[in-house]
Parts: structure tokens; sequence; C-alpha cells
């Protein structure tokens, strides 16, 4: 016979674990309420006559307690009880102690790659994942039901940033409403931040507001540039007086105060990054930013607007400096260019700036594009109007929402949090028996559906006191003191995320056809989607709370479904052979498909996935190919909502070299022209899911980068 501990495992069945456990027991009772050596072999008779060739461990702990009690021990059962409860609190804080340890001494594997963009070994890192560590604890003993920790646990689905969940006021990401709080005062810390009268003042506060509002949550955040174009006009009004009081004509007052003001506007851009990547938030890393360019939020201020936006893709396309003096790619803030009418062609009037961004992609990975024409297609609110807004952080959309005045909002709004199924788990599950399918698939979605409503139930007893910044100083909303974000939870203000991974795995295994098969693979792929959306729709139906389909982007999680896969099932070939599972619905990367096929082909599946996705290609060096970057750029404009290019800009110390930094067979990062593979020498930046990662990666991360194929031929990009 075996056993199936609690973390999965099996061992073979010892009976002296049996009567050496009611042994110890023994010896906390009285004689005569002891067990004798013969009742205690009797109950082990009676467990090895069942005849079972595997039990849970628990199931046999379960029948000694009934036993013993069955023979009138009820003290010793008790005794027996308590030695249970308390071996279980041992074995999980003696895991959490070895974490913490594992941790302290860099030896932790999963926290040292848990997040691209954090360094394990620095102390504010570590005092943020030592939080982690023990929130994670709490939750898994106290706050979630054992379902769904062991659902958890065997990669069945994933309970996203767990870490975070034992204090319930924390949420998952945002929209600022910057505006509010530059236009209206804000206050951080106690401390009373008026309007400010200049653009430089402006892009300074703004990033401590940023840095602040970071801090006060766990994911990703994005602002909008439009929110600070009113402070150009200001600043340029307050240099035209200055020259107008010295007596100057019209024009030269013009003239000087325009070259005054392009001095501020790139001292400002300038502040605004150093600041961003410089500064640290309570989760231990620079803030996670997006920064939304969208030359359609303003006719007032398009002009000053059109200012900024030039200045930052300037500023970004030469990157940035590291501790050595080299220019690098930073990864934040990620950059969100909005693709319309007055930028997309040739002959627009502002199509100079999608050149520099064209221009600013090749070289630094980012802008990311947003088709302004495919997303109000998409996203249409009760009124009947389509809607362009940016992502929350690197692709968690909200839904469109209309306010009581009558007008669409975005900004002040956010996001719940997220539970993530696998879908790889669902499909192999039923064996490809599709009635089984469908009906394991209703059986995940359901305890998907408890543990977002765990989420909701315990972040809606937070009141605007525990996040002042948010809350009651206008990034979200000017609640009073004590004031309950109850209401903010429903009627469509927020989102929470139903996250999906592995779809095409899924559908691989279902049909033996990839996704992008026209016929079974794709049908049976756009089938699963639908159903998603199916039960999100009906949630929200029952509940007032905008559940939402997410194109979860899995960093550490897809190597743990990898591998939790491999234990349950074995070895798949082409389903679990690899040390990773597909994002979301993407084409897997080591897929042959042209770039123009990939994106068209997603854009199905993105229309599916209304609470976040992103879509991507892999190209080779275009720094000496402008027209190619600018090609896809109008192809995703006319064809899909939201998409980037992932180009190559890493940099070697020791040899000074500037391209692609490769991976070998041992998936070990090195330098093609010296051989270098120290990491603390080599700077590689990489999409990790959406957002640009350069701290390297786990085992199942780093070979997903390695497979990955070029969708734009080589001898095309020459």
């Amino acid at each position: 016979m075996k056993i199936i501990k609690r973390d999965g495992h099996m061992v073979d069945y010892c009976p002296e674990k049996i009567e050496s456990a009611i042994m110890k027991a023994n010896l906390e009772v009285e004689e005569e309420d002891q067990a004798s050596g013969t009742q205690i072999r009797n109950i082990i008779k009676y467990i090895e006559g069942l005849g079972k060739k595997r039990m849970l461990v628990e199931d046999i702990q379960d029948i000694i307690e009934r036993k013993l009690m069955s023979i009138g021990k009820y003290e010793l059962a008790k005794r027996y009880i308590t030695y249970r409860y308390t071996r279980e609190l041992v074995r999980k804080s003696n895991t959490t102690d070895l974490a913490i340890k594992e941790l302290i001494d860099g030896e932790n594997e999963y926290w040292n790659t848990e997040n691209s963009n954090k360094n394990a070994k620095v102390v504010t890192t570590q005092r943020d994942y030592l939080a982690g560590i023990t929130s994670t604890d709490i939750t898994r003993r106290f706050l979630l039901p054992e379902d769904i920790v062991r659902a958890h646990d065997d990669g069945i689905i994933h309970f996203h940033d767990a870490d975070y969940f034992a204090q319930n006021a924390l949420h998952n990401c945002d929209l600022i409403d910057l505006e509010d709080m530059l236009q209206n005062g804000t206050n951080i810390n106690g401390v009373m931040i008026e309007k400010p009268h200049r653009f430089l003042t402006a892009m300074t506060i703004a990033t401590q507001l940023i840095t602040a509002v970071n801090s006060s949550q766990y994911g990703g955040c994005t602002i909008t540039l439009t929110h600070l174009a009113p402070f150009v006009r200001l600043s340029y009004e307050k240099y035209l007086d200055k020259y107008k009081k010295r007596k100057f004509d019209k024009a030269t007052c013009e003239k000087y105060a325009k070259e005054d003001l392009a001095r501020e506007i790139k001292d400002g851009v300038q502040t605004f990054q150093y600041q961003i990547n410089s500064m640290t938030t309570t989760n231990g890393q620079a803030p996670f930013l997006s920064v939304c360019m969208y030359l359609g939020e303003t006719e007032e201020y398009k002009e000053e607007l059109a200012m900024i936006i030039e200045e930052v893709l300037r500023q970004r396309t030469e990157g940035m400096k590291n501790e050595r003096g080299v220019y690098i790619t930073p990864a934040f803030p990620k950059l969100l260019y909005v693709l319309e009418e007055d930028n997309i062609h040739a002959d627009s009037k502002y199509y100079y700036l999608t050149k520099l961004a064209a221009e600013c992609t090749a070289k630094r990975m980012v802008p990311d594009y947003i088709s302004e024409k495919v997303m109000k297609s998409l996203k249409i609110d009760k009124n009947g109007n389509g809607n362009c807004y940016p992502c929350m952080g690197c692709r968690s959309f909200l839904t469109p929402y209309v306010d009581e005045s009558g007008k669409p909002k975005y900004y002040g709004r956010f996001n719940q949090g997220v539970v993530t199924i696998n879908l790889v788990d669902v499909a192999l599950t039923s064996d490809k028996d599709k009635d089984l399918f469908w009906q394991v698939f209703d059986e995940r979605l359901e305890l998907c559906h408890r543990a977002l409503q765990i989420r909701h139930k315990r972040l809606s007893k937070a009141t605007s006191d525990v996040a002042p910044i948010l809350w009651q100083h206008g990034a979200l909303a000017r609640l009073k003191k004590g004031e309950s974000i109850h209401d903010l939870l429903h009627h469509g203000y927020s989102t929470i995320s139903l996250g999906y991974a592995g779809l095409y795995e899924c559908v691989k295994f279902m049909t033996g056809h990839s996704h992008t098969d026209n016929g079974n693979g794709k049908e049976f792929g756009l089938e699963v989607m639908r159903h998603l959306n199916e039960a999100c729709n009906k949630w929200k139906e029952a509940e007032d709370i905008d559940y939402s389909v997410y194109g979860t982007p899995i960093e550490s999680t897809t190597y743990k479904f990898a591998k939790a896969l491999r234990e349950r099932f074995g070895v798949i070939k082409g389903i679990t052979d690899r040390d990773y599972i597909t994002n979301s619905y993407h084409v897997p990367v080591f897929e042959e498909i042209d770039a123009f096929t990939k994106l068209k082909l997603e854009s199905e599946f993105q229309n599916l996935s209304p609470g976040g996705a992103i879509s991507y290609i892999e190209t080779p060096n275009l720094t000496n190919n402008l027209e190619a970057v600018l090609e896809v750029i109008k192809f995703i404009y006319d064809n899909i909502m939201y998409a980037e290019l992932n180009t190559k800009s890493d940099y070697c110390h020791e040899c000074g070299y500037t391209g692609e930094i490769l991976i070998d067979e041992n998936l070990e990062w090195y330098c093609p022209e010296c051989g270098n593979r120290a990491h603390d020498k080599l700077n590689v930046a990489r999409r990790t899911c959406g957002y640009i990662g350069a701290n390297f990666w786990n085992k199942g991360r780093t070979q997903e980068i390695k497979e990955r194929v070029i969708h734009i031929d080589n001898k095309d990009a020459e």
C-alpha cells in the first residue's frame, strides 16, 4: 500500500509509524485510558484489511481517531487529535522557518527567481519577501479552505499574491487618477501637496505620488501623460510673462519662452525617469509603472501633450546609464503608445511621434502599442459608445464604465485580484474525453470562483483609513475617514480577474492540433475561451461583481505548473515535456509562424480576454530597419487591440559587446563575443510577461526564452 502525504508525494505504508503515534499519545493519559498493544495492532489490521492500494495520510489519521473512540478510549483520542494538530502546526511552522532561512542565506530558488525585476539579495527586497513568507503561511493556514490550498499546491489553480493576502486592504492594480491629485491637491504621510504651478514641479510630485500609490498595493499601476500636459502650458505662460515684463516684442517673447519651455520639459522628463528608476517602494523594487501616451485623450492640451511624448521617447531611446556608466534598457516605466488617425499615416500630423516610437521600440523594446480603432470596437459601454484607455500595469484591462453623469470613467479604478485556472490540467484530467472535459472544467471554474469570492470578501472589509493615498486623497477615491470601500467593489467600478494559462497545451492534448490550426484546434480553443466568459458573466449577473477573463502573465508560475503537471501525469510529448507551459492564449514560442499571421490569429483570442491580454512578436535587431517596425505598427492599428515587439538590446561588460546575449544548452547565459557568463557583468533585458525583466529568470522561464522563434525573418529585417 502507498500513502499519499500532504504535499502530494507517495511513500510506502509503514505500520510502525501508526504504532509510534498512538504510543506517544498513550504517554499523555492515565494508564486506564491507554490503548493496549493488542488494541493498537487491531487498529493496524483494520487499516490493512481495507485492501486499498493508496490512502491519504489524513484518512488514516481519521480512522485511528474513530477506532480509539469506538473502544472507549475517549481521552486517548482527544490526546491523539491534539498530537495530530500540534504536528501539523510544527510541520507548517518548520516549512515557513526553512523558507525564511533559505531566503536569508540566498538558497531559496523560488524567491531568488520569483520576480525578474527584484534582487532577493538586497535587504529591502528581503524585507518584502520575509513579510511575504509570513503572509503566505497565514493565508494557507487560516484564510483559505483546505481544498483551495491543495488545488493551489497541486498546480490545478494558482491563488495569486498569497504573500500579500494576509492584509485585507491590499489589491492588485490601478489606473491612477493623477489629474485629481495634481489639480485638486493631495496628501502624502500627512503632508498636504497643493496644485503645482509648473511642469517640472508636477513631474517631481507625480513620481512621489506614484511611489506612494505603488507601495499601497501589489500590482502594476498606470498614469497618463495627458494629466501632466496642462502644467506645460502653465510653465509656458510663466516664461512668456517673464519676457513680456522685459519689454521684448511678441515674437521674441514667444521665441525665448519656447526655448525655456523645451529645457524645462527635458529636465522634467529626465527627473521623472531618474526618480521612477531610483526610488524603491515597500515592495522592494522600483514602482511597477506604465505610462500612457494617448493624443486622443485631449483636444485642449494636445500640443503640450505631444511635446511631452516626444521628449519621453527621445530620452527612453537613449536609455539610462547603469552603475558602470553604460546606457542600457531600463525595465520601467513601461510605455504605452496609442495608435490613432492623428499619428498612424505618413501624412498624419503626429506621424513624427510614431516614427520616434518605432525607433525607441527597435532599440529599447518599448513602447507597446494600443490600437484606438480596434479597442473602440471592443470596449463598448452601456451608452453604446466605444472606449479607449490604457491597461493597468502590463496587461490588466478594466471593463467600460459610465459614471453618474453619463461620462466614461477609467482613471481612479482598479482590479481586486486574480485566481488562475490551469487549462492543461483540465485537459489531462479528462484524458481526451470531451464530456468529462467540460465537467472537470466547470468544477475547476467553481473552485476559482470560490477563491475569487474569498479575495473579494476580504478586500470588502477595508476602510479608507488603511491606505489614505488611495481611498481618501484622490488616487482612486475621495472617501471620508473610516468610510468603507465596499461600494467601489461592485457595479462594474472595479474588476476581479479569472486568469487562465496553457490554452495551447490544452487544445493540443484534446484535439491533436494547435489552436493556430484552422478547424478543430482553433474552434476548440475559442470554445474554451467563450466558456470562461460565460462563467464570468454568470457570476457577475448574480453578484454585481465585475468578474473578467484575464490572460495571466505568469512568470514563476509557468515553471510551477509545468512541474506539477509532470508529477501528476508524467512526461507527455509536446504537453508536459518542457519546464514551462504557454502563457494565456499565446501561440507557443517554439511554433514557426510569421508576425502578421500570429497577430491576426491572436486577435481573435484577445477579443475573448476582456480582463487583460497582450500579444507580441519576436524580432531580430531592427535598429537599422525602422520600416519593418513601422509596418508591424500599422498592422497592429488595423488588426489587434494591444501588442508589442520583443527586440534585443543586451550588453557585456567584459568586452563591450552590444547585441543579443545567448543561452546555452544548460540554460546558462553567455556573451557570444567573449564567452562571459558572470551575471553581474551582463546586462540582459527580455520581455517576460508583458513587462521587461532584467534580473534573470528561473529555469522554466529561461527555457521558454531560449526556445522563442523569430517571427520576422532575418532577411526581411536586413
